[in-house]
């Protein structure tokens, strides 16, 4: 497995955010990570990439623990606000990641992923002049340069438009193919359906289903042709699991 999580809690005081949840995520995978609001996902998700220490349990990247600083190298977490500077152009932030992480011969890579997130013409363009969508690309293409293993993303399609939504989708799946892993938090359930190979659902603070989504609905008694939401809908009332 390339992503292991194991009794992972975390608390602020007396309140729990994170209960105690395990899983894992092979390679070359897409996950959803989809719950109510306060279920607890962007919580998990920092917790996954470092930016917040567990009060309990561990998370290892590729057998290596998430506290060693060599092994954020391995991972991209992309946020749900892009974290991009309004007077940097495209290009400019691409160097930036570069000598942040002291990436050597890194333009080929550059250019490619400039290619391949269709903002070649955009190099040169100040991030304040571009859309939502395009800076969306900009932080995922800024988290891509120095090939990680494991992509975070929280809600990363939330305030876009459907043509931004499908080639983010394209994206995704095109990351999947080359052997990366990634988790999303979405809320937009027919979304995780179409392309997640799998979904874990958080419910206060537990995860309390993985697995794939046909299994999800056969577990729950729905048949195929029903939607992740009526199942997720079943799953997270408060009168369930």
């Amino acid at each position: 497995m390339v992503l292991n999580v194991n009794q992972l809690t975390k608390k602020y005081g007396k309140h729990t955010a994170v209960d105690n949840i395990s899983f894992s995520l092979e390679k070359g995978t897409i996950t959803g990570l989809i719950g109510p609001n306060g279920a607890g996902k962007t919580t998990t998700i920092k917790c996954l990439t470092g930016l917040l220490r567990p009060t309990q349990g561990t998370v290892s990247i590729l057998g290596k623990e998430i506290s060693r600083i060599e092994t954020r190298t391995y991972i991209a977490y992309i946020p749900e606000m892009p974290d991009i500077y309004p007077m940097l152009t495209v290009w400019e932030h691409m160097q930036f990641i570069a000598y942040a992480f002291g990436l050597d011969n890194w333009k080929a890579k550059a250019e490619s992923l400039l290619v391949q997130f269709d903002l070649s013409e955009k190099r040169n363009e100040l991030c304040k002049n571009l859309s939502k969508g395009m800076t969306q690309k900009v932080s995922i293409l800024c988290g891509l340069l120095h090939n990680p293993q494991v992509i975070f993303v929280d809600e990363p399609m939330i305030g876009l438009d459907p043509k931004a939504i499908r080639e983010l989708k394209k994206i995704f799946c095109e990351l999947k193919e080359e052997g990366k892993t990634v988790l999303i938090s979405t809320h937009l359930l027919d979304n995780a359906e179409s392309f997640c190979d799998s979904v874990i659902i958080m419910k206060k603070g537990k995860a309390v289903w993985a697995g794939a989504v046909d299994k999800l609905k056969s577990e729950f008694g729905h048949t195929q042709q029903s939607s992740l939401e009526d199942v997720f809908l079943e799953v997270t009332d408060d009168d369930s699991v």
